[in-house]
């Protein structure tokens, strides 16, 4: 299995590397699970200064009011209610909220610490059909700023990665201010960083962009937030239907 290591000083930037990595080398196997094939590598992606625009990639099929539901799904928690009545077996948020107040207090507690870890998977995972992706997130004070270090079992590099990286570097972004530390490295890593067979050409199409150039990213402050930010009445009314179901 190809072990696989990138860099980028911003996330878009780290993000397309490791999307061009893993289309250079990969292994292409079968996925019984999910009856189809994939092609396949262990990645970790490095993102050297994850607050320095641009924050926003255009290698992902969101758009800003659906990167803004999922931040709060992410931060805030705004469909674990689904959890509670059954619809759904977990939320990220769900599994992290008891969690970070300790792992903030550990922070503060000492700035050595190598205690401060969120673990997501639980023994419920060993059950189901649909266990947790994500599986822990530690936190680091190294020379003065918070670092985080977040571990997939399995991700899907051109679905779910670019979202799953940038709720995380919001939920860094917290935790920092919540210790009153400047936001440091985001390092990602996948055991299984993956493509289905489904998504092959918007795979290929993603990487000739970023190997052809040209404008593949927007700031986020000062322009996506602004849009996110417009769509959040409209996120808050899907929530309430919801509920009311």
């Amino acid at each position: 299995m190809f072990e696989l290591l990138v860099k980028g000083t911003t996330l878009p930037e780290a993000y397309h590397n490791a999307l061009v990595a893993l289309h250079e080398t990969h292994d292409e196997l079968a996925c019984p699970d999910y009856n189809t094939r994939q092609k396949e590598a262990s990645v970790t992606f490095v993102v050297e200064k994850p607050l320095q625009e641009p924050m926003i990639s255009k290698m992902f099929i969101g758009d800003p009011r659906s990167l803004e539901q999922y931040r709060q799904e992410m931060l805030d928690g705004i469909l674990d209610f689904e959890v509670a009545k059954g619809k759904w077996d977990y939320t990220y948020h769900q599994r992290m909220e008891k969690q970070i107040p300790w792992v903030i207090e550990e922070l503060k507690r000492s700035e050595e610490t190598r205690r401060a870890v969120v673990l997501i998977r639980t023994e419920y995972d060993m059950t189901t059909d649909a266990p947790a992706c994500l599986q822990h997130i530690q936190y680091l004070i190294r020379g003065g700023a918070l670092h985080c270090k977040v571990l997939f079992r399995s991700n899907d590099s051109t679905k779910a990665t670019y979202m799953n990286a940038f709720a995380l570097i919001l939920l860094q972004k917290r935790i920092a201010d919540a210790v009153g530390l400047p936001v440091g490295t985001y390092t990602h890593r996948a055991n299984s960083f993956h493509v289905y067979e489904r998504d092959y050409d918007m795979f290929d199409g993603y990487v000739r962009r970023i190997k052809a150039g040209g404008e593949l990213t927007y700031d986020y402050v000062g322009e996506w937030d602004e849009m996110m930010e417009e769509a959040k009445p409209e996120i808050a009314k899907m929530v309430e239907e919801l509920k009311e179901r």
